[in-house]
């Protein structure tokens, strides 16, 4: 990706620290001012993000394929039970040291590269360049790495390629960290979120429509059934102790809310995708990237209000995915698209599967 920002995503940052800073002051910033703001910002981020082409040394999009789209909500409630028996049978202080440790490393690394990306952006270009003329390669160990060699296209071992401004922003991202493991502070755990959402958005691809609607449907029910069947969503989220959710503290009360990056990055994937649809059809008004946006705040709005209305935890994706799937199919069905969105596809082809593909075009 592009180290140099456009303006749509320096407003979205500027957006993002303006609203963290309004709710870190004495002003009284009412959570779901907080709460939509910021994530309308950091959909809008990790969104624009997505349509570049990565540079050298970061790994291409990572394009999700139907089966995952189908086995995703299995895997998610295997994964939340485990959470919840671990912390039930555990001690809950244990096990968030070990998750503490393990986010203070990957958070270093995840924020500082957000934070060199925006020193790219504020420096002069030549101390940008010069910054960036340098660099060093490193092989990524096999238990880290997103992907074996044998998966991969070179079939070698996955490598990082950083600069001295790469060096900068880890830098930069260090104390953040280590004010996150020592104070716990909700401000430092809000900048890893998000900078994990907008990597998250930014770095993968639902591969297609009908996966994106077959991930946001299994996703509906699993949410559904995890916060209102049972108390297994609401004990994992209140009890791990990792930046995996959103804080926002509250104006009157000790406990801050809070919203689960799942509910930020599995929407935001799919919002990302209909830019890259608008951006393909050359279409400058992007129709379905706006409407699904409007439609994503209106969506995490409803879930505000209910939750307060009703005084408890509420499913965000009971909301949400209705608005995003619900607004993209009106979008096109009004403007005779239909079948061209359900169609719409990015999984990457074999070459003679291209090569067919193109013969037939002809």
């Amino acid at each position: 990706m592009s180290r140099v920002m456009d303006k749509e995503v320096a407003y979205g940052y500027l957006t993002i620290v303006g609203i963290t800073l309004a709710a870190a002051s004495p002003l009284p910033v009412p959570v779901s001012v907080h709460m939509l703001i910021i994530t309308f910002a950091i959909i809008w981020v990790g969104s624009v993000n997505s349509t570049k082409k990565p540079q050298e040394g970061e790994d291409e999009m990572e394009v999700m394929q139907s089966k995952d789209a189908y086995m995703f909500p299995i895997i998610g409630s295997v994964t939340l039970g485990s959470l919840y028996l671990v912390f039930k049978y555990l001690p809950k202080e244990y096990v968030n040291y070990v998750v503490k440790a393990y986010f203070f490393v990957f958070g270093v690394f995840v924020l500082g590269a957000k934070f060199s990306t925006i020193l790219a952006s504020v420096l002069p270009p030549s101390t940008v360049e010069s910054l960036t003329k340098q660099k060093w390669s490193f092989v990524v160990p096999s238990f880290l790495a997103s992907k074996k060699p044998e998966e991969r296209k070179d079939k070698k071992p996955e490598t990082v390629v950083n600069t001295p401004l790469d060096l900068i922003g880890y830098m930069l991202s260090t104390p953040v960290a280590i004010w996150y493991l020592t104070h716990n502070h909700w401000v430092a755990s809000n900048m890893f979120g998000v900078a994990f959402s907008i990597q998250g958005i930014e770095m993968i691809s639902l591969g297609s429509y009908f996966n994106g609607a077959v991930l946001l449907g299994g996703l509906f029910f699993y949410d559904v059934f995890w916060v209102f069947g049972t108390d297994v969503m609401v004990t994992v989220a209140k009890s791990f102790d990792a930046p995996i959710k959103l804080l926002f503290p509250q104006m009157w009360e000790g406990k801050p809310s809070l919203l689960g990056l799942g509910d930020i990055v599995i929407p935001g994937i799919f919002i990302a995708m209909m830019l890259r649809f608008d951006i393909k059809r050359g279409d400058a008004s992007r129709p379905y990237f706006k409407n699904v946006m409007v439609s994503y705040f209106l969506g995490l709005a409803t879930t505000v209000g209910v939750m307060y209305a009703f005084k408890a935890a509420q499913p965000a994706l009971l909301y949400l995915v209705p608005a995003c799937l619900g607004s993209t199919m009106l979008t096109g069905f009004l403007r005779g698209e239909l079948k061209t969105l359900m169609a719409y596809n990015e999984e990457k082809k074999e070459e003679g599967e291209a090569e067919d593909d193109s013969k037939k075009d002809k």
